[in-house]
């Protein structure tokens, strides 16, 4: 074979080998398309399907991917998610005024306070304590559905124990107290250790307002500390529970307050600023809605209903 008969069948071997290259490398492509287009199929699909069966339907049920009900997100007909608003109310005596005191707006008769409870539980409401209300908002546990209020009572008055507790018993409900540690003696009206476990194993739940209850934006960065995490620590320790939630005595606190109290370890603080509490806004300052004696249950509801609107409290007050 003459050497140009040889070069001519090298040149067509080449030029075959090129083909089926270039005949793979089109086979490849090919076959990455079909991929490429048929995981996009799949994934949009997928989205589809996850979309449907977990929507929330106009109850405000959220669904699982297999289009059972899941009971721990179910939301109330308050709101919709996590960011649900409530509102608290805030209690400090249920008992008739006496007519030597000198703070009568903080006295609610038995009566009254009833009556304003009955109808609560007729409109729909339900009580739970902050500690529930902050896991709905964290991570969206059931708060049933009913419509969650939070019933909250300061200082740590006798008549909490003895009048308030037995009718949110019969309603099935409980209370929040903010116990000033040392402020208010049983001589003096103030909660028995006794009545104070007694409320705790009721189900109420057992927060801060300090040890004395001062003023705390008059103190000194080691008083703070003491008022605030010695009262804590005090609680935790004498009746075994978590006291998560500090009110500011007074309704008193500024920056360095609301510093100091985060620095104790508490979840947040609560105003006597008229509101609804949310969590979208600061933990460290949430609404209450004072209740004065004289008030009809028809006008509590319209007092709870007006403060949905009003302004988030200050940063300090």
């Amino acid at each position: 074979m003459s050497f140009a008969e040889r070069d001519r069948l090298r040149a067509e071997r080449e030029l075959v080998h090129r083909r089926r290259a270039r005949a793979l490398a089109l086979g490849g492509l090919t076959s990455l398309i079909v991929g490429v287009l048929a995981a996009i199929g799949l994934a949009t699909a997928g989205r589809g399907h996850t979309a449907s069966s977990s929507s929330t339907n106009l109850a405000g049920t959220r669904s699982s991917t297999s289009g059972s009900t899941v009971a721990s997100t179910t939301t109330t007909t308050a709101g919709a998610g996590p960011r649900l608003a409530v509102p608290i109310l805030l209690y400090h005596v249920i008992n008739t005024a006496p007519a030597s005191t000198n703070s009568p707006q903080i006295y609610v008769p038995v009566s009254e306070f009833t009556a304003q409870m009955q109808a609560l539980k007729a409109a729909g409401w339900r009580a739970v304590t902050l500690d529930q209300l902050d896991a709905y908002w964290s991570h969206g546990t059931s708060l049933g559905t009913d419509k969650p209020i939070v019933v909250s009572f300061d200082t740590g008055y006798a008549s909490q124990y003895n009048n308030a507790l037995p009718v949110l018993k019969q309603l099935g409900w409980v209370g929040v107290v903010f116990l000033q540690v040392n402020a208010l003696p049983p001589s003096e009206g103030g909660l028995a250790g006794a009545q104070i476990s007694g409320l705790v194993s009721a189900g109420w739940e057992l927060d801060s307002e300090g040890l004395a209850a001062p003023d705390l934006t008059v103190l000194g960065s080691s008083q703070l500390q003491t008022e605030l995490a010695g009262a804590r620590q005090t609680l935790q320790s004498t009746y075994s529970v978590h006291a998560n939630w500090f009110a500011y005595p007074g309704g008193h606190y500024n920056a360095t307050v609301i510093a100091a109290v985060k620095a104790a370890g508490y979840s947040g603080g609560l105003t006597s600023v008229p509101g609804w509490a949310s969590g979208v806004e600061n933990l460290d300052a949430l609404p209450r809605i004072a209740v004065a004696p004289g008030t009809t249950p028809s006008a509590l509801i319209a007092q709870i209903s007006a403060a949905r609107s009003a302004a988030a409290p200050p940063t300090s007050g």
